[in-house]
């Protein structure tokens, strides 16, 4: 990662706030917004988002959890999310490993220490940037409104449960696809995301995505608030792959 990362210079969340949460558009949603899109697609972004939302591009979130680190280990987090620009994820792991992960710039890394004094994982390069990137544009799931048309996302639908979005992150495709309940809420997502995860020196795209297990509203949108998510949906390999179980636990817009 470049100078200036969270890891290096410690730089606050509000810092980071200041990059990544710019002002919502003064517009805020109406049904319009969503003309001319297909009618699966409309009816999963009506459920989203209230009238009257601010049209913002990026949210602060509080988040808490589990992660598989050898074993399941409990997190609470604080994350800046802005899917066209990046994020910056600061979390404590079973409340003595502290760090982050990161995309900005068209650089990713994450940096972790046990006490703050002990490295106990650092990465960076290309391969961690495009795989970082596929993360943060991903998690537009929980920011409805940076997917609108007006975002320069491009849509399309398979049928009335299957949809799909486009877009980009720095280089970096992001082709979400996304299964829909009968009320048009998420129910599931995969996508191909650059990794490693059996650890064997070669990166690839492999199917990463999850469920979601509950959903809540905060400031007008409607988001997955719970949810298991890993490598290998969708794949016979997806037990082993699952590695990640979060609850939003609050949602600021920037304003």
């Amino acid at each position: 990662m470049p100078p200036g990362g969270v890891g290096e210079t410690r730089w606050t969340l509000a810092e980071w706030g200041a990059r990544l949460l710019d002002d919502p558009a003064p517009a805020v949603f109406s049904t319009a917004e969503l003309d001319g899109l297909p009618e699966s697609v409309r009816r999963h972004l009506a459920s989203a988002i209230a009238p009257g939302t601010p049209l913002a591009r990026g949210a602060r979130f509080a988040m808490r959890g589990s992660i598989r680190l050898g074993r399941w280990l409990p997190f609470r987090a604080q994350q800046n999310l802005n899917p066209h620009e990046g994020f910056v994820w600061l979390a404590r792991v079973a409340g003595v490993i502290a760090g982050s992960d990161q995309y900005l710039d068209g650089a990713g890394g994450m940096d972790w220490r046990l006490a703050r004094l002990v490295t106990v994982a650092h990465a960076d390069g290309p391969d961690v940037s495009r795989s970082a990137a596929g993360r943060g544009g991903a998690e537009a799931i929980w920011l409805p409104t940076s997917l609108l048309p007006r975002f320069g996302v491009r849509w399309s639908a398979h049928d009335d449960a299957r949809i799909s979005v486009h877009h980009h992150l720095g280089e970096t495709p992001i082709d979400v696809h996304y299964t829909l309940e009968p009320t048009g809420h998420l129910k599931s997502f995969v996508f191909d995301r650059w990794g490693d995860p059996d650890k064997t020196g070669q990166w690839a795209w492999y199917p990463f995505g999850g469920e979601v297990t509950d959903r809540r509203t905060f400031s007008g949108l409607s988001i997955p608030s719970k949810g298991r998510v890993g490598w290998h949906f969708g794949t016979d390999r997806w037990a082993a792959g699952e590695f990640f179980r979060y609850e939003i636990t609050s949602l600021h817009l920037r304003s």
